[in-house]
């Protein structure tokens, strides 16, 4: 009897959820909450490789236009003026990035901006950090790995979920 496919991706997010949390206090030390946050951008962005790609590309935009954005309010001394007006042209440039079909769903885009900010918060490193410790490249990587614990998942849930075929029918008879 086949599991159903709600259960079987209960149980392959759980098991893989508790494997990312270990692996990000323990061997990459990446924001685990960035990697969720890409995880459920896979799955609303369309699954398969088509979501992997899609939303990979949208959290990366994300992340590029966080960093000019945090750049430029460096770059201009910061103050709450220069944020609010910096923060307005980059969210409207992730508007815009959308007209890109690949780059279509705006709050993709916002999840990867949003992630890198939150991560400049949480590391207090800021945007020009020149090492491993960058918050964009920390972003960028926890993003990617979510993506992959995303399809990972995926993959896991359908392949519990199928049903095994009957000796000597089709999968049609079958119905």
């Amino acid at each position: 009897m086949a599991i159903r496919q709600l259960d079987a991706l209960s149980i392959s997010i759980g098991v893989l959820a508790g494997v990312a949390t270990l692996i990000t206090a323990t061997v990459l030390t990446l924001p685990v909450w960035v990697v969720f946050i890409a995880w459920a951008s896979f799955f609303i962005l369309g699954a398969g490789t088509d979501g992997l790609l899609r939303s990979v590309a949208s959290n990366l935009t994300g992340i590029v236009i966080a960093s000019l954005t945090l750049l430029v309010i460096h770059a201009l001394g910061g103050g709450t003026v220069v944020t609010a007006i910096a923060v307005g042209v980059g969210s409207a440039a992730m508007v815009q990035v959308s007209r890109i079909g690949l780059l279509s769903r705006i709050p993709a885009i916002v999840w990867g901006f949003a992630s890198t900010v939150g991560t400049v918060a949480a590391t207090g490193h800021g945007i020009t950090a020149a090492s491993i410790d960058n918050p964009a490249l920390v972003a960028a990587l926890s993003m990617v790995l979510g993506a992959v614990f995303g399809i990972a998942s995926e993959y896991w849930g359908t392949a519990m979920a199928r049903r095994p075929e009957a000796a000597g029918t089709t999968p049609e008879e079958q119905l």
